[in-house]
């Protein structure tokens, strides 16, 4: 198969989520024998035509003067340049500034458009009222114009079935199994190995890390909190001035996998807020990284977990976890967790997956055309 994967700043990685996810399954796809192309802003620093087998293809993106908005013009370049070319599959990652190219497929049968959805962007507290109403008529768009969808979670495939009437492949994301940890890499901060506490996110208001903060200090404990998360934004700002403690360590951004790898395994236990995504990369880390996991409560969090963490809705759940952490029997929460990783999650199962659906995909075009 000829398969273009386009919707990513770019591969080789070096911003997470669908970059990752892009070059984990393009690199796996090519092992497999297909023909893969990973679109690329023409700026990404590997300015290389190839990576590990995967085809880059370098398309012009007006970013660095315009910003966030050029994202619609290299979403359309992209989706051009790419309907010229003779691709099978093309998989867009995401439909926020995706979803507005998509007349360029007019009534076409071929190549087969896939979307993978994301989570529910307009759910976010960030947007006002205007853009989620944008937000809202770009998912309607995709939906309507993709050939087939891809949800990444449970709660997500049930949301598009119960908003629109449609049907969803659900595909997760995907994580790499971790095994090797540095106790030096957690000294930097001034902790010890199971005396602290942390939480890795976004600091927006839909991960609930107010709860989780609130909680920790209604609690009485001492031991060190950890916030990781750009907190140069008005909200991140708030949260310092609110919780000003000597306790709380508000670290801002750190993006180096071995030290936050370190950082989940060593911790008493991980906070994970995160409340309108679905199956959320950050999650699978802590669960590869063998983390003691204390999540909120949602379908999303709870598809993904299996039982296999503690839960939280309010502060006082927080609260009652922090004091009782050592009462619960969480013993096979990591190691199960774990295993999740390598038999549900890894990059390998994943990318088998989408296989899948694409083979399938081309056969029922093969079906039809008869």
């Amino acid at each position: 198969m000829k398969i273009a994967i386009l919707g990513t700043r770019g591969i080789p990685n070096n911003y997470g989520g669908f970059e990752q996810f892009a070059e984990c399954v393009s690199v796996s796809l090519v092992k497999r024998g297909h023909q893969v192309t990973v679109y690329n802003p023409h700026f990404h620093y590997y300015q290389s035509d190839t990576y590990n087998g995967v085809m880059i293809r370098k398309i012009y993106s007006p970013e660095k003067s315009i910003g966030a908005s050029a994202n619609f013009i290299y979403d359309y370049l992209c989706l051009k340049d790419a309907l010229k070319l003779d691709f099978d599959i093309i998989l867009e990652c995401g439909y926020h500034s995706n979803a507005p190219s998509y007349f360029l497929m007019g009534q076409r049968k071929s190549p087969i458009l896939i979307t993978n959805m994301d989570g529910l962007e307009w759910k976010r507290s960030k947007w006002n009222r205007t853009t989620r109403w944008l937000i809202k008529r770009l998912e309607k768009l995709a939906v309507k114009k993709s050939h087939y969808l891809v949800s990444d979670n449970i709660g997500i495939q049930q949301y598009y079935k119960n908003e629109f009437g449609v049907d969803s492949c659900c595909i997760a994301y995907g994580a790499t199994p971790v095994d090797v940890f540095d106790e030096q890499c957690i000294k930097a901060y001034g902790i010890t190995p199971n005396h602290y506490f942390m939480l890795i996110a976004r600091l927006e208001p839909e991960n609930n890390i107010e709860p989780v903060l609130d909680g920790y200090l209604m609690s009485g404990s001492k031991l060190p909190f950890l916030v990781i998360g750009n907190n140069d934004t008005p909200y991140g700002r708030y949260l310092k001035n609110k919780y000003a403690n000597e306790n709380i360590n508000f670290v801002g951004g750190l993006y180096q996998k071995e030290i936050l790898d370190s950082l989940r395994y060593y911790a008493k236990a991980y906070f994970h807020g995160h409340s309108v995504g679905g199956t959320n990369p950050s999650l699978l880390e802590a669960m590869a990284s063998k983390a003691l996991i204390v999540a909120h409560d949602n379908v999303f969090n709870r598809a993904v977990l299996k039982g296999n963490a503690l839960f939280f809705s309010t502060d006082r759940d927080v609260v009652n976890v922090i004091n009782q952490i050592d009462e619960f029997e969480v013993r096979n929460f990591k190691e199960n967790n774990y295993l999740l990783i390598k038999n549900e999650y890894s990059w390998g199962k994943i990318a088998s997956m989408y296989e899948s659906l694409f083979e399938d995909a081309l056969k029922r075009l093969a079906f039809d055309k008869v």
